[in-house]
C-alpha cells in the first residue's frame, strides 16, 4: 500500500531568491492593472469637471473592460507566437501608450481612446499573470502564486484611491496617469531579466496552433457597445432598441458557442437547467449590481461634499468588503458554504436599497453618523459578493465536464468581464435617463443616484432565487 506524500510549502519559497523576482515579474502587471482601475474611479469626477463629457462618464469603465476582454482572449495566441517575455513587454507597452493618451487627453473622446488602449494592455497583463504561473513555478507553489496575484487587488484597494485622491485634490489628475509610467518601466526591466523569450513549441506541436474565437469576441464587444450607445439616445424607443440589439448580439454569441467550433464557455454554461448555467447567471447578476461603484465617487463629491481622497476610500469599501468576506468564507464547506451563497445576494440587495436612500440625501441622518452608514452600506455591497464568491467559482470548476476544466477556468474571467461591461453600460444608461446630464446639477445627481441604486438592487434580488437552486444542485 502506497502512502500519500503531503507537500508542505511556505511563502518564503515564493518570496526569496530567484522566485522573488519571478513573483514580482508576474504580480507587477496585475498590480499595475488593478491600481489603475481604482485610480481612475477616484479621479473621474475631476476629469469630467476639467474636460467635460459627463454623459460619457461610464464609458471610461465600459470601454476599458471591453478592451480587457479582447486583451485577455489574445493571451494564449501571443504566448504561442511571441513567448512569455515579448508577450509581457507588448502588454506593458500597450498599457503605457494608453496611459500617455489618458494623461494628455483634452476631450472625452480622446480620454476614451486612451482608456480603450489601456484596457487592451491591462487585460493582457492580468491574463498573463495567471497563464505564466505554471511556466515559472513548480506545481506545489501554484496555489501560493495564485493567492499572491489575487492579493494585488487588495493592495490596489489601498493604493489606488490614495494616488488618485491626492492628485485630484491638488487639481493635477493627469499626474495620476503619468506616475504609472516609471512603474511600468521598472516592471519591464524585471520582466526582461526573468521571463523566457522563446515561444513554447511542445504544446503547439501536440495540439496544433492556438485558435481564438474572434467572431464571438467581436460580438461580445458589439453587444456591450450597443447597450452603451443606448444611453446616449434621447427618446425611450431608441434606448429600448439599443438595449434589445445589444442583448440580441449577446444571444447570438450564446447560440454560436453551442455549435461546433472553438468555444468561449464550457458545456451547459448557457442553460439555467444546468448547475454551470445557474452559477454563471448568478455571477453575472452579482457583477452587474457591483457596477454601481462607478458613480459613487461622483455622488459623494456632488451631493455630500466629500473630497476626492475621502470619496475614493469610501468607494474602496466595496472592494474591501469583497476581499474580507472572501477570506472569511473560503474555509466554509457543505451546508455552511450553501448558507454563504444564500446570504450574500440578500446582503447585497439590502445594501443597494440602503444606498438608494442614503446617497440622494433624502433621508434625515445625523451628519456625524452619515459617513458611517454610507461606509457600512458600501461595504455591504462588496460583502454580499464576497461571501458566496469562492464557493460559486469552485462550483464552476466542479461542474465542468472532463476535459473542459481549463475552458471553465477561462470562462470565469470572460463571464465576469462581460457582466462588468454590460453593468457599466446599463449604469450609464440609467443615470443619463434619470437626469444626470439633463437637467443636471444637484437635482439631476440626486434623481440619478436614486434610480441607479434602486434599479440595480433588482440584479442581486434575482440572484437570491438562483442561489437557492445552486445549493440544491450541490
Amino acid at each position: 500500500m502506497k502512502s500519500e506524500t503531503v507537500v508542505v510549502t511556505s511563502w518564503s519559497e515564493l518570496l526569496t531568491g530567484r522566485n522573488l523576482l519571478r513573483s514580482v515579474a508576474l504580480t507587477g502587471g496585475v498590480a499595475l492593472h488593478a491600481i489603475n482601475v481604482h485610480i481612475v474611479t477616484t479621479i473621474l469626477p475631476s476629469v469630467v469637471r476639467d474636460i467635460g463629457g459627463l454623459a460619457y462618464y461610464a464609458w471610461n469603465i465600459t470601454l476599458f473592460v471591453v478592451a480587457s476582454i479582447v486583451g485577455s482572449a489574445l493571451t494564449s495566441k501571443l504566448l504561442d507566437q511571441l513567448g512569455p517575455r515579448r508577450a509581457y513587454l507588448l502588454g506593458l507597452g500597450v498599457f503605457t501608450l494608453g496611459s500617455i493618451l489618458c494623461a494628455t487627453a483634452l476631450s472625452m473622446p480622446w480620454m476614451l481612446a486612451g482608456r480603450s488602449v489601456q484596457g487592451l494592455g491591462g487585460g493582457l497583463l492580468a491574463a498573463l499573470g495567471y497563464a505564466l504561473i505554471p511556466v515559472l513555478f513548480e506545481q506545489r507553489l501554484w496555489s501560493r502564486a495564485v493567492a499572491l496575484e489575487s492579493g494585488m487587488w487588495g493592495v490596489a484597494t489601498l493604493l489606488g484611491p490614495a494616488v488618485g485622491g491626492l492628485f485630484a485634490a491638488g487639481g493635477a489628475w493627469r499626474l495620476a496617469f503619468w506616475c504609472l509610467l516609471p512603474v511600468a518601466l521598472l516592471q519591464a526591466v524585471i520582466v526582461a531579466g526573468q521571463l523566457n523569450g522563446k515561444p513554447s513549441q511542445g504544446d503547439t506541436a501536440a495540439s496544433g496552433p492556438v485558435r481564438i474565437p474572434l467572431l464571438k469576441i467581436a460580438l461580445l464587444a458589439l453587444s456591450v457597445l450597443l447597450v452603451a450607445l443606448a444611453g446616449q439616445v434621447e427618446d425611450i424607443a431608441g434606448k429600448l432598441l439599443g438595449v434589445a440589439a445589444g442583448l440580441a448580439a449577446g444571444g447570438l454569441v450564446a447560440w454560436l458557442d453551442q455549435r461546433p467550433g472553438v468555444a468561449l464557455l464550457p458545456t451547459g454554461a448557457y442553460q439555467l437547467s444546468t448547475a454551470m448555467g445557474k452559477v454563471f447567471a448568478c455571477v453575472c447578476l452579482l457583477m452587474i449590481g457591483s457596477m454601481t461603484e462607478i458613480f459613487v465617487p461622483y455622488f459623494l463629491q456632488t451631493l455630500h461634499g466629500y473630497a476626492p481622497l475621502q470619496a475614493g476610500y469610501m468607494t474602496a469599501a466595496m472592494a474591501g468588503g469583497w476581499s474580507l468576506a472572501s477570506l472569511l468564507s473560503s474555509a466554509r464547506s457543505g451546508k455552511d458554504a450553501d448558507r454563504m451563497v444564500h446570504i450574500g445576494p440578500l446582503i447585497m440587495t439590502l445594501s443597494l436599497v440602503a444606498l438608494a436612500a442614503l446617497l440622494p440625501g433624502d433621508v434625515d441622518v445625523d451628519v456625524g453618523a452619515e459617513g458611517l452608514w454610507l461606509a457600512l452600506a458600501l461595504g455591504g455591497v462588496g460583502l454580499g459578493i464576497g461571501l458566496g464568491w469562492p464557493h460559486l467559482l469552485t462550483r464552476v470548476l466542479k461542474s465542468a465536464r472532463r476535459g473542459e476544466e481549463n475552458l471553465a477556468s477561462a470562462g470565469i474571467t470572460t463571464v465576469q468581464l462581460y457582466a462588468m461591461a454590460i453593468g457599466a453600460a446599463l449604469a450609464g444608461l440609467t443615470v443619463n435617463a434619470a437626469g444626470l446630464t439633463e437637467p443636471g446639477g444637484i437635482d439631476g445627481a440626486r434623481h440619478a443616484a436614486y434610480a441607479l441604486f434602486a434599479c440595480f438592487a433588482v440584479a442581486p434580488a434575482l440572484a437570491i432565487v438562483l442561489a437557492r437552486r445552486v445549493a440544491r444542485d450541490r
